[in-house]
């Protein structure tokens, strides 16, 4: 009797306990489960949220640096070396008598062709990854000759003075900004320029990133060069 009583108090007791101990076995899986899932989603926010925070900053800061470091002066020098002819006449008395004065000169000049970047402007889109650039300067063209005449001839009636030295300066800059425009010179600064401004469409490239000039994206160098040209 007393064995029979003994074997039905455990099975009572194991009653009792299996269930606690598959609740507690359950809930202890459910914990473990509650505590995954937060860690996941931590981690999912540190390598989306965050990463993707902190690339689209350090790409808009490479790119804005790369723009200061294109934001500079670039100048194209030329020398230029020209005989000119220098005429004025006179007339009175109805164009019956006319004074006559002439001058031969050698003009050497020094020419530079600058663009100067840093008034370049742009607008960069960080949601977008795109750049747009607003506004390209024209070029600035400095003319410095140095006029040395080789004869002067002159009337008494129609001498030399200061008028004529200035029209001879003001001719002179005419003639070489024609013979400047017809020179490689210009080729040569638009080229430097365009070099240039390439360096922000190869990183843009390189990035993902878009540039835009005119409304239009700009994707090589030759459509970059078609653009500032045009």
């Amino acid at each position: 009797m007393a064995t029979r009583r003994n074997q039905s108090t455990e099975t009572q007791i194991k009653n009792v306990l299996v269930p606690i101990i598959q609740a507690i076995g359950r809930s202890g899986k459910l914990i473990y489960i509650l505590i995954f899932g937060v860690l996941f989603y931590l981690a999912y926010q540190f390598f989306t949220s965050d990463r993707s925070s902190s690339t689209l900053e350090y790409n808009s800061s490479l790119i804005e640096k790369q723009l200061k470091n294109v934001s500079k002066l670039v100048v194209t020098e030329g020398h230029y070396s020209q005989v000119m002819t220098y005429k004025d006449q006179k007339n009175y008395f109805m164009n019956l008598v006319s004074f006559d004065k002439k001058a031969l000169m050698v003009v050497n000049a020094d020419v530079t062709i600058s663009y100067d970047l840093s008034k370049v402007t742009y607008d960069i889109d960080e949601k977008n990854k795109s750049i747009t650039i607003k506004n390209i300067p024209e070029a600035e063209m400095k003319i410095n000759p140095d006029i040395h005449f080789y004869s002067i001839d002159e009337s008494m009636f129609n001498p030399f003075g200061t008028s004529d030295y200035n029209k001879i300066r003001t001719k002179v800059k005419a003639e070489l900004v024609k013979k400047m425009e017809k020179s490689s010179l210009k080729k040569n600064a638009e080229n430097r320029l365009i070099s240039e401004l390439s360096k922000i469409l190869i990183l843009t490239n390189t990035m993902g990133w878009t540039l835009k000039y005119n409304g239009e994206v700009i994707i090589t160098e030759t459509a970059l060069s078609t653009k500032i040209k045009t």
